[in-house]
């Protein structure tokens, strides 16, 4: 390859990772970054359909998941959990290949924010965890995302992703009473 064509390809490979960082920043305030590799993430990847939703919008702005405090999400988060997670993660975040998701240990400890786990979530990690945003909505990654949080069942006070407010009333995840 003659020195001007290697030129122009470096050329071209930049110009393409500034434009899908504009993209990416194009959608939110914030900037999202891949879990294992810290490169930016290209949102637009992600499907259109619940992208529209005031969550989402909240979210994009500012890394906070307001699904956090909403237990009417709970029950669409455990299906959808249930249907692209419990089995690499269990039935209840326990772990099985994939690591454990309801004590204080993360195996990415940016997962204890909202915004670490999504980022997780949508751009995939190392092993078997590959991205979600093929699979899941932005929407459904924030249900989800909600019901992990839901399953929590260590003491409140390392939950970096609970409120004062939510830690003082906060009771851990007990599965016998979820049966029913």
């Amino acid at each position: 390859m003659q020195g001007s064509d290697a030129f122009g390809i470096k050329k071209l490979a930049i110009a393409a990772f500034f434009a899908s960082t504009t993209v990416t920043t194009a959608l939110g305030s914030i900037q999202f970054y891949h879990t294992t590799q810290g490169t930016p993430l290209d949102l637009s990847l992600g499907s259109e359909e619940g992208r529209d939703t005031e969550a989402v919008k909240h979210f994009l702005e500012t890394g906070d998941n307001k699904y956090m405090s909403d237990e009417s999400v709970l029950k669409k988060g455990e299906e959808l959990y249930l249907t692209a997670c419990s089995g690499c993660h269990g039935h209840y975040g326990e772990g099985k290949i994939g690591p454990g998701l309801n004590d204080d240990y993360w195996t990415y400890p940016k997962n204890a924010t909202d915004k670490g786990l999504f980022e997780t979530m949508y751009g995939g990690a190392q092993g078997m965890m590959g991205p979600q945003y093929g699979h899941l909505t932005l929407d459904e990654m924030l249900k989800v995302s909600a019901w992990v949080r839901h399953l929590y069942i260590g003491d409140p006070a390392k939950a970096k992703w609970l409120t004062p407010e939510q830690r003082k009333t906060f009771k851990p995840f007990d599965p016998d009473a979820n049966e029913g």
